[in-house]
């Protein structure tokens, strides 16, 4: 039986990004198959290229967000180099870009420009406000949307609100860029017409936080921080074992605390007591259920306390570091672990998480290399060793 194609073979992505919002979204449509054209400055490239250099002396962020894509390095200020784009753009299905805002415009590269020139492309805006309001010239870097969202907010211990861990605004804005991307694909299978797509990370986390905020909107008040414990289910926590790691568990009724108490804590008076018997009871005495949770986990070391609370039916989980994810038997038994190839050598990635059985494998290409594609790129489009040399010779092309 003959393997599928990938789903975005023969759509060819050009994209103006820097940071993560934007290559992480295109690096989804490479994985799934696209061509993705990543346009850099010749002086430096991507600024995320030199975020650190933990990727064997490549940027880890760059590393994550960029595999799977051709690299030219091109003077977008210079009227040539806009001459070398527009001649990509013909020849292209979707256009992405995360300038700062008004730079696209002013470049005559907005999403509105250039769906006028080309009614087949797709069109892709993803900024940090949006285009219009009080905000939408305010820098917007992931930290900083994290918490106008709201997100730092809810995030933390009751005495600390943190960041997420994670580029969230970014992934979340990502991802809806992506997912109209594909969307407007469908759509020009219909009307024949590309059309505009934009997404700002403020909106696309905001409708993250929809949980805490109708929460507040409807109900009046703001849930609370309350670190690894749930706000109103007890217990739900992590707790230390003996061997010095974490396990949290999570009791969803009063049936799963009466197994945890006989089976777990070894307490079944625990089970009909009416201090800990309801969730109710539970959670208005949180001090002292932890107390007795931690002190019979405390007697266990790790791979003791899940055995218990796995044979008890107890929802578990190990509070892993990020090492032991890289390490985590689950995904090496479902194999999957693959290596890309970089100007660092070969790096171990993750398969992308969208699955296709009986397709063609994902796309995992290589991280590129600074304007490793110039060349290539331009002679496609027709240009001469001299047009090339002197355009280099300029600084327009690196």
């Amino acid at each position: 039986m003959a393997t599928e194609p990938l789903p975005l073979d023969g759509i060819t992505v050009v994209a103006v990004e820097q940071a993560v919002s934007a290559p992480f979204a295109t690096r989804q449509l490479a994985d799934l198959g696209a061509r993705v054209i990543k346009v850099e400055r010749p002086d430096g490239g991507d600024f995320a290229r030199a975020y650190d250099t933990a990727a064997h002396g490549l940027a880890s962020h760059f590393v994550w967000a960029n595999r799977g894509k051709e690299s030219i390095a091109l003077d977008l200020k210079d009227p040539r180099g806009r001459e070398v784009l527009h001649g990509l753009l013909a020849g292209a299905d979707v256009f992405v870009q995360n300038l700062a805002q008004g730079a696209a415009a002013r470049l005559g590269l907005d999403s509105a420009s250039l769906c006028a020139r080309y009614p087949r492309l797709v069109a892709v805006d993803v900024s940090g406000y949006g285009a219009e309001g009080p905000y939408a010239h305010k820098r917007a870097y992931d930290m900083l949307v994290q918490c106008e969202a709201g997100l730092v907010s809810v995030t933390g211990t009751p005495e600390q609100p943190v960041k997420a861990g994670i580029p969230a605004a970014d992934i979340a804005a990502a991802m809806y860029a992506f997912s109209g991307v594909l969307a407007a694909l469908l759509r020009r299978g219909v009307t024949g017409r590309g059309g505009r797509v934009e997404v700002s990370m403020l909106d696309a986390l905001a409708e993250w936080m929809g949980h805490p905020l109708h929460h507040t909107m409807h109900g009046g008040q703001q849930p609370a921080r309350t670190g690894l414990a749930h706000a109103v289910i007890a217990p739900y926590d992590a707790y230390a074992t003996a061997d010095g790691d974490r396990v949290l568990l999570s009791v969803q009724n009063d049936r799963e605390w009466r197994r945890l108490a006989e089976q777990v804590l070894e307490r079944p008076e625990l089970a009909e007591d009416p201090a800990y018997a309801t969730n109710a009871a539970r959670t208005g005495n949180r001090e002292k259920t932890d107390a007795v949770v931690a002190e019979a986990l405390g007697r266990l070391d790790a791979d003791e306390a899940i055995g218990r609370l796995e044979a008890a039916g107890i929802a578990c989980a190990r509070l892993n570091s990020v090492a032991q994810l890289a390490g985590h038997p689950q995904l090496a038994a479902r194999d999957r672990w693959r290596e890309v190839d970089s100007p660092a050598g070969p790096l171990r990635a993750l398969l992308p998480p969208i699955g296709l059985p009986g397709g063609a494998a994902p796309h995992m290409g290589a991280v590129p290399a600074l304007g490793e594609h110039t060349e290539s790129l331009l002679r496609a489009l027709g240009m001469a060793d001299a047009q090339i040399s002197e355009l280099r010779r300029d600084g327009v092309i690196g």
